[in-house]
Formats: structure tokens, sequence, C-alpha cells
């Protein structure tokens, strides 16, 4: 080799080793600086959902100690029934459970009837309650090593301590959640003592303390020695087993906690090599292309010419082969694209058939009323008034197309464009189309709409299909009741809800209630297509559908619609 092409390699080695090192430094400043951050956001979303429950669960004492049932248990010391009314709390709010304490400190009612009977009057959460007017949050390490979180609030009645109630809070959950996700959480109260955690061997110490516990631990304390200003200094890598990790601390704005999290920084290294591996490559067939090149020029151009002869006519033959091979795999995939429209087709078509054989039925129920009496008014005279259920027959024609135009729509699985619309209209064309079915059977409607508008972008022919739906839904279920009544409640605020609540038999299979042809109506009431229809609906709308038996009796559906921007700015 020459010395120019010794200097030339020189060069070339030079300028790989810069670039390779430069990309590891600026890749790995890169790299570090967004695990950082996503590190800082996943703890911000740890701390709010934490803080957000303690708020949740602080006014549900408050609510509880003024219960009528709960009160007027503690005055005739019947506590039979008190039980199973906590019970019901329970799901609604969320919490690990519920004690009743009377003024002795024995436990009268509780969510868990193994409690039943016990005393507490020496536990904190009911000396503290006696000693404050407010509702006092207690943190108690049990014998296995986790703690139970409590709010407690005494109950006075005519200004004598009557009992007092205890919520526990249900924080272990977000310990399995944070195990899923993050390398390693603690949170530690104003003493410094681990109360939660994603290894349960650390509650009850200290940080020091519980990072010896383990030789995991102890590597992440190693870390944390390295590591404790990443902001103010360059990161580097720090490895301990193997490992980079990063500790991050921020305060919880409850009772002086504060929350820690160890994330390791192996990603950031391997997604570095991944690229250095990458550039060290392409680097080294730049340079095999170079001296291949050069050990060419010392072969002869005959031998060059007929190698490249003999591997033409090989890729060509290859070529060939290959056109041949993808022309027949072209012409089988257009036969089974060809298959698969076809079966869409007749999909479709027998979804719309029996859609419109359901939903046409209860227009053309309507529309059978107002004949008749339109043929009873003629019959007195009163022309004008059967000239008016002739005018609500159009309206249901009118009806009867569009609700065939929007089951074509769900049929596709497409959507129109959506306006802004106020729900209480909807509610109320429902009501009138259903007006003649609940006249028959003198059902009381009670209905509960708020004065100002509630509005939702949606589409309103739909919305009311799916009113309708419920509405007669509500009505058979009724069938039964000795006086038949159906509530409708409509709500805004950050969301728009509309409730039907009927007092009927209730619902026997709430999982398999919204798959299509399940119904538990006689055959010839209905194929069981309303309620998807209806869910499929307003899901598209972007909200939910969901029922629910009341304890009461009787069934509750409940559709949930999200604001749109005009609904959103009213409600500010």
């Amino acid at each position: 080799m020459t010395w120019a092409g010794r200097l030339a390699l020189f060069a070339f080695v030079a300028a790989a080793v810069g670039v390779i090192w430069f990309t590891n430094i600026f890749l790995t400043e890169r790299y570090t600086i967004l695990t950082r951050n996503r590190a800082e956001v996943r703890q911000a979303l740890y701390a709010g959902n934490l803080m957000s429950e303690l708020q949740r669960s602080t006014i549900v004492p408050i609510l509880l100690a003024r219960d009528p049932v709960l009160v007027g248990a503690l005055n005739s010391n019947d506590f039979a029934t008190t039980s199973q009314h906590l019970i019901s709390y329970v799901e609604e709010i969320g919490a690990a459970g519920i004690t009743l304490l009377d003024e002795q400190g024995r436990v009268v009612a509780a969510t868990d009837r193994a409690l039943l009977g016990a005393n507490n009057r020496q536990s904190p959460a009911f000396v503290d309650a006696l000693r404050s007017n407010d509702t006092v949050f207690k943190t108690t390490q049990l014998d296995n090593g986790a703690y139970e979180f409590t709010y407690s609030r005494r109950i006075d009645v005519n200004g004598a301590l009557a009992g007092v109630i205890v919520v526990k809070v249900d924080l272990a959950k977000f310990e399995r959640t944070w195990a899923g996700i993050s390398d390693a959480v603690i949170v530690a109260n104003s003493e410094g003592q681990i109360i939660l955690s994603t290894e349960p061997r650390w509650r009850g110490k200290t940080e020091g303390e519980a990072l010896q516990v383990t030789d995991a631990p102890t590597a992440i304390e190693r870390a944390f020695r390295v590591t404790t200003d990443w902001t103010g200094s360059d990161p580097g890598e720090v490895y301990v087993g193997g490992e980079a990790l990063m500790r991050l601390e921020s305060r919880i704005p409850f009772r002086g906690w504060r929350m820690t999290s160890y994330t390791a920084y192996s990603s950031v290294r391997e997604r570095v090599n991944g690229f250095l591996a990458l550039e060290i490559m392409g680097f080294a067939i730049l340079l095999a292309g170079v001296f291949y090149l050069t050990s060419r020029r010392a072969v002869s151009r005959a031998g060059l010419f007929q190698r490249e002869s003999a591997e033409l006519r090989l890729l060509n033959a290859a070529l060939e082969r290959e056109i041949t091979e993808r022309k027949r795999a072209e012409k089988s995939l257009e036969v089974a694209e060809q298959t698969l429209a076809q079966s869409s087709k007749l999909a479709v078509l027998g979804e719309m058939s029996a859609a419109v054989s359901h939903e046409l039925n209860q227009p053309l129920a309507a529309m059978k009323t107002y004949l008749a009496g339109a043929r009873l008014l003629i019959k007195r005279k009163r022309s004008e008034e059967a000239l008016a259920s002739f005018g609500r027959i159009d309206d249901l024609i009118e009806r009867m197309g569009a609700i065939t135009k929007q089951l074509k729509s769900y049929a596709r699985k497409g959507s129109d464009t959506l306006q802004p619309i106020d729900i209480r209209g909807c509610v109320n064309a429902a009501l009138s189309m259903m007006e003649p079915q609940l006249k028959q059977r003198s059902v009381e409607i009670i209905r509960t709409l708020p004065p100002e508008p509630v509005i939702v972008d949606g589409d309103r022919v739909r919305l009311e299909q799916v009113l309708v739906n419920l509405l007669r839904n509500a009505f058979d279920a009724c069938k039964t009741a000795a006086e038949p009544q159906i509530e409708i409640l409509v709500t805004g605020g950050t969301q728009a809800s509309v409730t039907v609540r009927d007092n009927g038999t209730g619902i026997e299979n709430l999982d398999t209630l919204f798959e299509p042809f399940y119904t538990t109506k006689a055959p010839g009431d209905g194929v069981g297509l309303g309620l998807a229809i209806s869910s499929g609906i307003v899901q598209e709308l972007g909200g939910r559908l969901t029922a629910r038996n009341r304890p009461v009796g009787g069934a509750a559906f409940e559709m949930v619609l999200p604001l749109s921007e005009e609904g959103r700015h009213a409600a500010e």
C-alpha cells in the first residue's frame, strides 16, 4: 500500500472514531434527558392520583355522619340493616371498608361482618375522633407490615356523642399499579417512615434502612449516591450490578408526605449502543467496500466480464421465477379480496334487515294508535283534532325514513356530521313518540330536566332513537308493576347524563344485556337489537351506555355523553 493510501486509511479511521465518540456523548445526554422527563411526568401522575384519592375520601365521613339511617340506628340501637346499608356505599365511594362504632367503641355495623362486636375503644381512630370535632386521618401499621389509612369522625345527636364512623382508604391499589410500571416507588410520611412501597419489605422503615434489605435496593442506594443531582452535572453512565439507576423525589401536599421513585437507565445505554452499532457497521461496510474495490483492480478484465455475465444470467433467471410467483400470488389475492368483500356485504345486509325490522315497529305502533284515534275523532266530527293526528302520522313517516337512513349509517359503522344539540329536546321528542303507549297503561312519568341547556355534539335522530329504545324497555319492564312508573333524569356539569329508571322486575343477566339478539321478551315482541344498537350509537358519539339493578327494585339505564364546546362554556 502506498503512503497516500496509508494516510487515507488513517484519516478514515480517525474520522470514524471521532463521529462515534461525538454520537455517543450527544445521544447519551439526549436519551438521559428524555428518560428523566418521562420519570418526572410518571411520578407527577402517581402523586396526583394519590392526592385525588385522599381528597375524595375526606368528604365521606362527613356525609356518613349525617346519614339519617346511621343516626337513627344509633338512637334506636337497632343495627339489623345498618351493615347492609354500609355495604351499599362501599362500591360507590371505592373505600376499603366502613365501620360504625357506638359511644363505647363497640363495632355495631361494618362492611366486614367479621368485625361486628369487636371493641375498638383503644384504637387511635376512635380516640382521636372523640377529641376532635373534625374529620381525623390516621395511619396505622398492621401486624403484617402493611399500613391502614383511615378517616374517622364522631357522630353527635342533639349535641351528645352517639358514635364514630371510620372509613378505610384503599391506597394499596396504587402499590399494585406502580409495581407493574415503575422500577421502584416509595411514599414516606413526615417522619421519613415508608408507608407505601412497591417492595412490601420496605414498609415501616426509613429509606436508608429499606435500601439495605436486599441486594437490589443496595444497588439502588449506590446509584443514588452517585446520581444525587443529575440536573447540575454531567449524568454520564453509572453502572451498579450491570444497570444504571436514577432517584427522583417529589413532595405530596398532604401531611408532609414525600414520594421517591427509582428509574433504570439501562434503556438509555441500549438505545445508544444500538445506534452506535449501526454506525460502526456502516463504517465497516464502507471500509470493506474500499478494500474490495482496491483488490478488484488486480483482476483481469476478461475474468471480470465473464463472472459478471454469469451473475447476470443467474439474476435474470431468479427474477423471472420471482415474477411468475408474484403474478400467481396476485391472482390468489384478488380472488380472496372478492370473496371477503362479498361476505362483508352479506353480513351488513343481514344486520340492516334485522335492525330495520326492529326499529320500524315502534313508529308503526304509534301510527296505528294515532289512526285509531283519528277515526274516532272523525266520527265525533272533531276534524281539527283529527288533522293534528294526521300531522303526527306524517311526522312518524318522516321519522321512519330518518331511522332507515341512520340504520344504514350504523350498518356501515360510519357517523354523520355532528352538531350541537340540547339533549333536553331529545328527551321531550322521545316522550312524545312514546306518549300513546304510555297512556294506554297509565304509566306515571317523572321528568326531571335542568333549567339550563345541556348541549352535546351529536345527531338528534340517533339520540332520540336511543332514548326511545330505553323508554320502550322501561315500559315493557313495568308491565307487571301495580303502579308502573318511569323516571327520566337529565343532568349537566362536566358531562351530560340521561338516566331512565323503572320499577319493574330488573335485569336478569347484566353481562349479556348489550349483545345482539339477546332478549327476554316473548317471540314477536323483540329480537334483542335495541340495546345493542343504542350502545353502538352512544359509543360512536364518544359516550357510554350502562345498566344496573336498583336496590329498591327495577332497572336503571344511564347514557353519558361528553359536553360540546358550547356546553362546557355554559357549564363554566
